[in-house]
């Protein structure tokens, strides 16, 4: 906008509101903060977690990954309004298509996020030798969740709120402390800080 009109930038950006990517962007980071600190406060339960990962190469992060007893979880924070809910058509006769809606909106393409952020962390723990089971995961922070039940999984990735998750967490698993460690080590160098 400077560059652009030099003489009245200012004018028109005080006049303006911020264009819908930078609240989009303002309204998922404080998603991704509300659920780094719920995460944080797993620690004590042998729960490690990465904040806000780079993806290198790229300009993408990951924005959490936990390693606790159960493996490895990938983690991708939203703060989406509306109720979660999984759709299915076909099934007998037609293919079974599975669609994640956000109230009414069709969020499906975020699952296809998380796989890509899936193979990235299986990659990076198979290229040091580490055979470590890896899920993802869609946490939706803030969504308008049924009082009971309400968590899915739509094409192996799992949908839920930051109880449910924080419950996954900290389930018994094969991996003890020792191996906790080490994968956290492995993924800490394999994504740096975003």
């Amino acid at each position: 906008m400077r560059a652009a009109h030099p003489r009245i930038a200012g004018v028109i950006l005080a006049l303006t509101d911020d264009p819908q990517s930078t609240t989009a962007w303002a309204t998922g980071a404080r998603g991704e903060e509300l659920l780094g600190r719920r995460l944080d406060g797993l620690v004590d339960s042998g729960v490690c977690v990465l904040h806000d990962r780079r993806i290198p190469g790229t300009k993408a992060n990951i924005d959490h990954i936990a390693v606790c007893p159960g493996g490895v979880f990938v983690v991708d924070a939203k703060r989406y309004r509306g109720r979660p809910r999984l759709q299915v058509e076909g099934g007998l006769f037609r293919p079974r298509i599975e669609r994640l809606l956000v109230g009414s909106r069709d969020q499906t393409r975020l699952v296809g996020g998380v796989h890509r952020q899936v193979a990235l962390v299986r990659d990076a723990l198979a290229g040091s030798g580490l055979d470590v089971p890896v899920r993802g995961v869609l946490c939706f922070v803030e969504a308008d969740w049924p009082l009971v039940g309400g968590s899915f999984s739509v094409d192996g990735v799992s949908v839920v709120w930051p109880k449910k998750l924080a419950d996954m967490l900290v389930a018994d698993g094969a991996l003890d402390a020792l191996a906790i460690d080490a994968v956290h080590r492995t993924l800490a160098a394999a994504f740096p800080p975003a």
